[in-house]
């Protein structure tokens, strides 16, 4: 099983997002030693917002540094991705990853009948925190329901959110919502199988 986690949160050792893509990929790993775990801290290495040089590839370097993100989601099998919201969405820092595998012709296209997704067979589990608390309906839910679709316009439709909401509301609190969260962490499909 091949694991691509991706932490994006600028919170660092206080990051909540950064605990649990933490537990989550250490539970696949006491699972499976075998497991491949492949690495990436956006917020620590981030990539640059995207531009028309990332967009049209003149830039060798730029065009080099944005294979490598694309080929190391391809390879996944498992996503595991930690998204805090800011201000009700993701970090821009998990915005500019997205932004290099969302690629007409190599995870997606266009047809006749609509947009396909060609990234299936994967698995993303995606760690969420909010410092406040808000129904998958609410009109300020806007990070969650953004990753959902992006993930299923790819071809990922198994995706799983593990949340801790409430955060900003005290530490029993925060605590508590990280119990919360650690306990609904889903076994990877390629684990369960």
């Amino acid at each position: 099983m091949k694991v691509l986690q991706i932490d994006s949160s600028i919170q660092g050792s206080a990051s909540a997002t950064r605990e649990l893509t933490q537990e989550i990929v250490a539970r696949m790993k006491a699972a499976d030693p075998d497991a491949q775990v492949t690495y990436r801290d956006l917020a620590a290495h981030q990539l640059p917002h995207f531009s028309h040089a990332a967009l049209s590839g003149p830039d060798e370097l730029e065009a080099a540094r944005n294979e490598a993100v694309l080929e190391e989601f391809l390879a996944a099998d498992v996503l595991v991705i930690g998204a805090p919201l800011y201000n009700f969405g993701i970090p821009s820092q998990l915005k500019a990853w997205v932004d290099r595998i969302a690629v007409a012709g190599r995870t997606f296209r266009y047809t006749e009948r609509g947009p396909e997704g060609l990234a299936g067979g994967k698995q993303a589990i995606v760690a969420v925190a909010r410092g406040g608390v808000y129904e998958a309906s609410s009109p300020a839910e806007f990070g969650e329901s953004y990753l959902k679709f992006l993930l299923g316009f790819l071809g990922i439709r198994d995706v799983s959110f593990v949340r801790a909401e409430g955060l900003a509301f005290s530490a029993q609190h925060r605590e508590a919502a990280l119990n919360a969260a650690r306990a609904g962490i889903p076994v990877p499909a390629a684990l369960a199988a």
